[in-house]
C-alpha cells in the first residue's frame, strides 16, 4: 500500500509539474518588473524579440498602435507552455505619437509642448496563452500645469526619464508636472494596469493571491 501511495504521490507531482505554466514577462523595465512583483506569483523576464522601430506603422492610431507593439512583444516570445506578456506605452498629444524622448534636451522639448495642456497616456498589454489571445488597453488622461522652463529643466534633471514615454516620471519628481489625473488604474500610468491583468492572468489558470 505504501508504494502505491508513493507512486501515485509521485504521478500527481510530475503531472502538476506537467500541467504548471511559466509566466514571462516580455520587458526589460524595471518599472513593470517592480509592478508585476505587486501580484505575488512567479515569472521570469526576457527582451521581446522585434524591432519596435520597424513595426510603427503611420497609418495606425495611437491606440491601435499601442495595441500592435503589445501584441507583437508578446507574440516574439511565445513558448509552448508559457503564458506571455506584452506590453506597449505612448502617449498621445494633439494627433501626435509620443515616445521615449532618449536624452535632455528632447526630453525638455517634450515636457515644454505639453506645458499647461493634456495628453493621453496609453498603456497595452496583451496576454498570450496558447491560441488564447487576450488584450487591454488603458487610457489615462493627464493634465499638466504651466510651468516655467526653468522648473520644467529641473524636473528632467532629478529624474532623467528618458527611458519614459512622455519624457517623465510620474511616480517620482514628475508628479511635480501634473495639475490632474483622470484614470481607473494607476499602476498603468507606471507602465502595467495591474487591475486588468490580474483579470486576464485568471483567465489563463494563473491565480494571484
Amino acid at each position: 500500500m505504501t508504494s502505491i501511495l508513493k507512486k501515485m504521490t509521485q504521478d500527481h507531482r510530475m503531472t502538476h509539474q506537467l500541467t504548471t505554466k511559466t509566466l514571462i514577462l516580455g520587458s526589460t523595465s524595471p518599472y513593470r518588473r517592480e509592478l508585476l512583483e505587486r501580484l505575488g506569483i512567479s515569472f521570469e523576464t526576457r527582451k521581446p524579440l522585434i524591432d519596435e522601430e520597424a513595426e510603427k506603422d503611420p497609418s495606425l492610431s495611437p491606440e491601435e498602435l499601442a495595441r500592435h507593439l503589445a501584441f507583437k512583444k508578446a507574440e516574439s516570445l511565445l513558448t509552448p507552455g508559457c503564458v506571455i506578456i506584452g506590453g506597449d506605452q505612448l502617449v498621445s498629444f494633439e494627433g501626435q505619437i509620443l515616445g521615449k524622448p532618449g536624452h535632455r534636451e528632447k526630453a525638455i522639448e517634450q515636457l515644454l509642448a505639453m506645458n499647461g495642456k493634456a495628453h493621453d497616456l496609453l498603456t497595452a498589454i496583451c496576454v498570450l496563452d496558447g491560441n488564447q489571445i487576450l488584450h487591454h488597453l488603458d487610457s489615462t488622461r493627464i493634465h499638466f500645469k504651466k510651468l516655467e522652463r526653468s522648473q520644467i529643466e529641473k524636473v528632467v534633471d532629478l529624474d532623467e526619464p528618458f527611458d519614459c514615454a512622455g519624457a517623465y516620471k510620474i511616480e517620482k519628481h514628475g508628479i511635480a508636472l501634473v495639475e490632474k489625473i483622470e484614470s481607473e488604474d494607476f499602476t498603468a500610468i507606471q507602465g502595467l494596469p495591474l487591475l486588468a491583468l490580474s483579470r486576464m492572468l485568471k483567465a489563463c489558470s494563473l491565480d494571484t493571491p
